[in-house]
């Protein structure tokens, strides 16, 4: 269960939550901070990645396309990095049901 932030968040969150999502990586790992959503969203899919995002554009793209890959919606509004990594923490056990379920495109966090 990997997953790739969004520009929109830390890029210390995979590294925050690396004994949870391993292996997980932020769009600047990968060269692509300020790269339009629609690309990040085709390597996301064709690495097996969930994308992590505050960005209603990525929640838009979702509902049009499906998936390949998911997007967890993080609806906190302006808040820390800590809060974002507490929130995805307590969220695990529904972010690895998500992960699981075929037919979900989008998991909203708040």
């Amino acid at each position: 269960m990997m997953l790739l932030f969004d520009e929109n968040l830390s890029p210390k969150l995979p590294s925050r939550l690396s004994d949870l999502f391993p292996n997980s990586l932020h769009v600047r790992d990968i060269g692509m901070q300020s790269t339009i959503d629609p690309i990040v969203w085709d390597y996301a899919k064709d690495n097996d990645l969930m994308i992590v995002s505050k960005d209603s554009d990525m929640h838009d793209l979702s509902l049009v396309r499906g998936n390949p890959p998911k997007v967890i919606w993080i609806r906190l509004g302006n808040c820390s990095t800590s809060q974002v990594e507490n929130l995805l923490r307590r969220s695990f056990d529904a972010i690895q049901l998500f992960y699981e379920a075929e037919d979900l495109s989008l998991l909203a966090l708040a």
